[in-house]
């Protein structure tokens, strides 16, 4: 994840959500979390008084908006450079962390929750794969792909992505993910006709 450079609540949310990313939601604390931020310990709990669910929901959406905005940002050029981009970035967070650090969204949305109720980290989660998918299926569909199709297209890119990010820390190899990128760049092309 980004390193945040700007106020000790951004580097607390950055912080959070690179532990997650390598950790899991159930063995990242607040305290571990203000120490990886250097953070005093006082400050989390200033700037998240609701504790860690309330960290761990800032840090997926702060990976959420992180991503969107490198798809915006490269959708702009087509669905091909979007999810180059898309995969560029997941690539580089698990080859920079020496295959130690994967999506916090995913890691908070695969761990049982304490209670029956819904915790509002996994509604955020949610809400930044629906997100993601959306930006995607809307270049498809912009490009020349059938609505539905680009829809269910969007939805195996990131689910794909997911989890060959999970298969390249278990494998510490990027060849999950490099194989996927040929095949999902082909089934892109197919799909808005080049």
């Amino acid at each position: 994840m980004p390193k945040s450079s700007g106020s000790a609540r951004e580097r607390i949310v950055a912080g959070a959500a690179d532990m997650i990313g390598r950790r899991g939601l159930n063995a990242t604390s607040i305290r571990d979390t203000a120490k990886h931020s250097r953070a005093p310990l006082g400050s989390t709990y200033h700037y998240f008084p609701e504790g860690k669910q309330q960290l761990a929901t800032e840090a997926v959406r702060y990976t959420g908006a992180w991503t969107a905005r490198v798809l915006r940002e490269e959708l702009a050029a087509g669905p091909v450079a979007g999810l180059q981009a898309f995969l560029a970035l997941w690539r580089k967070i698990v080859v920079d962390s020496d295959f130690r650090a994967g999506c916090p969204v995913l890691a908070v949305s695969i761990e049982e929750p304490a209670t029956d109720e819904t915790p509002a980290a996994l509604a955020a989660a949610a809400d930044v794969f629906t997100e993601w998918e959306r930006l995607l299926a809307d270049s498809l569909h912009a490009h020349g792909a059938e609505p539905k199709q680009a829809t269910q297209i969007a939805t195996l890119v990131v689910a794909a992505v997911e989890g060959t990010v999970a298969m390249c820390r278990a494998q510490r190899t990027t060849r999950p993910l490099d194989d996927t990128a040929e095949q999902l760049r082909a089934l892109v092309l197919a799909a808005i006709g080049q």
